[in-house]
């Protein structure tokens, strides 16, 4: 539970640094190429899903499960992947990596499946 709750005050905190990076430090080489939307989907996608992470880490501490806590992984798994890729493809333009990121929109759409679940299946 606490270790869900640390991780996602610090990718809450990553998000802003990133986010606000891009906006300012990166807009005219984002703008040159085009990817500054790329670069803010990526932003916006990381920060839903440390809200998802933070409340997962809530709910363990009312709701027990093994489901739960795989739910927690795969949204780091999904950021990582998802929001990673995106960031790389806007900052290289880089196409290829675009091939990548619906693996992590997977990993995003099972930790919602798998939060919901767990939180079907547990006991408390």
């Amino acid at each position: 539970m606490k270790g869900f709750i640390i991780l996602g005050t610090i990718l809450g905190a990553l998000s802003v640094a990133l986010g606000a990076f891009g906006a300012h430090a990166l807009k005219n080489i984002l703008v040159a190429n085009q990817r500054l939307d790329t670069f803010e989907l990526a932003s916006r996608y990381q920060f839903y899903h440390t809200l998802a992470i933070l409340g997962l880490g809530l709910s363990l501490g009312h709701f027990q499960h093994k489901l739960i806590y795989i739910a927690g992984y795969s949204f780091l798994i999904g950021i990582l992947i998802f929001s990673g890729s995106l960031y790389a493809l806007a900052l290289t333009n880089w196409r290829w990596l675009g091939a990548i990121t619906p693996i992590g929109g997977v990993a995003l759409i099972v930790a919602w499946v798998l939060w919901g679940l767990g939180l079907y299946y547990a006991q408390n």
